[in-house]
C-alpha cells in the first residue's frame, strides 16, 4: 500500500471512530435538557408534586458531573471499546427503562443510570479525539465536538416538547433508545483502540472524596438557587463538600499515580484556558436560565415559542463549531476568543435592557449573536488549553475542564438567580412585571460583567498557539 492510500485509509478509520462516538455522545447529551417539557405530564401521571419532579433533572446534573472526575481513570484503566460500549450499553439500559417506567423511583434510577453513562462520553470522545489527531489539526477535530455540545441540548427541549405534545412523555425515551442500541451495535463492529491500557489500581478512597466533594458542592450551589445561601439544604451539602473536595485534593497531589492528576493545573495555558470556561460557562446560564422565565412570564410565550427563540442560536453554534476549529487550526486562540468574549460581553449588555415591548423576531436575533460570540470562545479555548499537555495527561485535563465547567454552571444559577430573587424584592412596590424585569436586568448585568472579565482574562493571557508548549511539570 501506498502513503497516500495508507493515509486515506487511516483517513477514513478515523472518520468512522468519530462518527460512531459523536453520535452516541449527541443522544446522551440531548438527554441533559430533554426532560424540562415533559416535568409537567410526569408530575401528573405520576401523582409527584414539582419538588420531586425537579429530582429528575437535579439527579442527572450530580451524578453527571460526580462521574466525570472519575472519567481519567476509567480512560486510563480501559480500553476505547471497553469504556464506550460499556457507556453507550448503560445509557440504552437507563433510557429503555425510562421508556417503559410507571412508577417515579424507577424513572429516577433511569435517569441516575442515563447519567452515569453521559458523565463517562464526553470526557472520554474529547480525549480520544486529541489523541487522534495531530496537534495542528485538532481545532477542527474538536470543531465536530462542539457541533455535539452546542447543538443537542438546545434542541433538546424544543423537539421533546414536539413529541410530548404529540405522543406523550414516554415516547421521548422509546424513540431514543432503539437509536442509541444501533450505536452500541456500529460501535460494536466499527471501533478500534486509541492510545494505550495502564494497569491500575482504583483507589476507592479518592472515589468517595469526589463524590462527595464535587457531589456536594453541586448539589449545595443548585439548592441556593431553589432554596437561598442560608438554608439546612444549601449549607450543610457546601460544607460536606467544601470539606472533602480539600481532603481530596490534598490526597491527589500527595499520590504517584492519582485519581485525578491535579498537577496538570501547573501547566499555565491549561489553567488559563480552565478559567476564562468557567467564567463563560457562568455567564452563559443568565441565557439558558433567565431567558425562557423571560418569554414564558413576561412576553406570555408558550414553551415551544420559547424553545423556538433558542433554536437558531444552537443552529449557528452546530454551523460554526467546525468554522471555528479550521480558523483555530489556521490562525490560533487569540483572536476568536477575543472576537466570540466581545460579542458576547455587547449581546449580554443588550439583555439589561429587555422589556415587555421586545417582539419575537428582536429577541431571537439578540439571543443568536449572542450564541454565535460563545461558538468563538468555548472549543477553541478547551483545545488550546488541552493542546498544552502531554498526551498521557489529556484524560486528565479533560476531567479536570468539564468538571470545572459544570461546578461554574451550578455557581453561576445559584448566584444569578439569587440576585434576580433579591432584585426581584427589593421593587416588588413598582408592581409584578417591573420588579421582575428589574431582577433579570440585574442577573444578564452580572452576566455581562463575567464575560468582560473574561475577555479581559483573554487580552492579558491568551496567546498564539506555542507547538512547542507540551511540558508537564512534576
Amino acid at each position: 500500500m501506498d502513503e497516500h492510500a495508507r493515509k486515506h485509509a487511516e483517513d477514513r478509520k478515523r472518520t468512522v471512530i468519530i462518527g460512531v462516538m459523536l453520535s452516541g455522545a449527541f443522544i446522551a447529551v440531548l438527554n441533559q435538557t430533554i426532560l424540562s417539557p415533559a416535568l409537567p405530564s410526569i408530575m401528573r401521571d405520576m401523582g409527584i408534586t414539582a419538588v420531586e419532579g425537579q429530582w429528575l433533572t437535579t439527579a442527572f446534573m450530580l451524578v453527571n458531573g460526580i462521574m466525570i472526575p472519575i472519567t481519567a481513570y476509567f480512560i486510563d484503566r480501559f480500553t476505547t471499546r471497553q469504556l464506550f460500549l460499556s457507556s453507550m450499553i448503560l445509557f440504552t439500559a437507563g433510557t429503555a427503562i425510562a421508556g417503559v417506567a410507571s412508577v417515579f423511583w424507577v424513572l429516577l434510577v433511569a435517569r441516575i443510570l442515563q447519567a452515569m453513562a453521559a458523565g463517562i462520553l464526553m470526557p472520554m470522545i474529547q480525549t480520544v479525539i486529541l489523541l487522534l489527531f495531530p496537534r495542528e489539526k485538532r481545532g477542527s477535530a474538536m470543531g465536530t465536538v462542539g457541533i455535539v455540545i452546542a447543538f443537542a441540548p438546545a434542541v433538546g427541549p424544543t423537539l421533546a416538547g414536539w413529541v410530548v405534545d404529540s405522543w406523550g412523555w414516554n415516547s421521548i425515551f422509546l424513540v431514543i433508545a432503539p437509536l442509541a442500541a444501533i450505536d452500541v451495535i456500529l460501535g460494536f463492529f466499527l471501533l478500534r483502540n486509541i492510545g494505550e491500557v495502564k494497569k491500575r489500581k482504583l483507589d476507592v478512597a479518592s472515589v468517595v472524596y469526589s463524590t462527595l466533594g464535587f457531589g456536594g458542592l453541586l448539589y449545595g450551589f443548585s439548592a441556593a438557587g431553589s432554596y437561598g445561601w442560608i438554608h439546612a439544604l444549601t449549607l450543610a451539602p457546601l460544607t460536606i463538600g467544601a470539606v472533602f473536595l480539600v481532603i481530596f485534593i490534598q490526597k491527589q497531589l500527595r499520590q504517584d499515580t492519582p485519581l485525578l492528576e491535579l498537577r496538570v493545573l501547573r501547566n499555565r495555558t491549561f489553567t488559563y484556558a480552565t478559567i476564562i470556561g468557567m467564567i463563560v460557562n457562568a455567564a452563559l446560564i443568565a441565557g439558558t436560565i433567565i431567558t425562557p422565565i423571560y418569554l414564558q412570564n413576561i412576553l406570555r410565550f408558550t414553551a415551544m415559542q420559547s424553545g423556538m427563540v433558542m433554536l437558531p442560536g444552537a443552529i449557528i453554534m452546530g454551523i460554526m463549531s467546525p468554522i471555528t476549529g479550521n480558523l483555530f487550526d489556521r490562525f490560533g486562540p487569540r483572536g476568536i476568543a477575543l472576537i466570540g468574549l466581545s460579542i458576547m460581553t455587547v449581546f449580554s449588555t443588550f439583555f439589561v435592557f429587555m422589556d415587555e415591548t421586545w417582539t419575537f423576531g428582536f429577541l431571537c436575533m439578540i439571543y443568536t449573536i449572542r450564541m454565535f460570540g460563545l461558538s468563538l470562545v468555548n472549543m477553541p479555548l478547551t483545545t488550546w488549553g488541552l493542546n498544552a499537555l502531554e498526551n498521557r495527561m489529556i484524560a486528565h485535563g479533560s476531567a479536570i475542564n468539564n468538571t470545572a465547567r459544570q461546578v461554574a454552571g451550578s455557581i453561576g444559577t445559584a448566584i444569578l438567580i439569587t440576585i434576580m430573587a433579591i432584585v426581584t424584592a427589593w421593587n416588588k412596590e413598582a408592581g409584578v412585571m417591573a420588579a421582575t424585569l428589574s431582577g433579570m436586568h440585574a442577573a444578564f448585568g452580572v452576566a455581562a460583567c463575567l464575560s468582560a472579565a473574561a475577555l479581559i482574562m483573554a487580552i492579558l493571557f491568551v496567546k498564539k498557539e506555542k507547538r512547542t508548549d507540551d511540558i508537564f511539570c512534576d
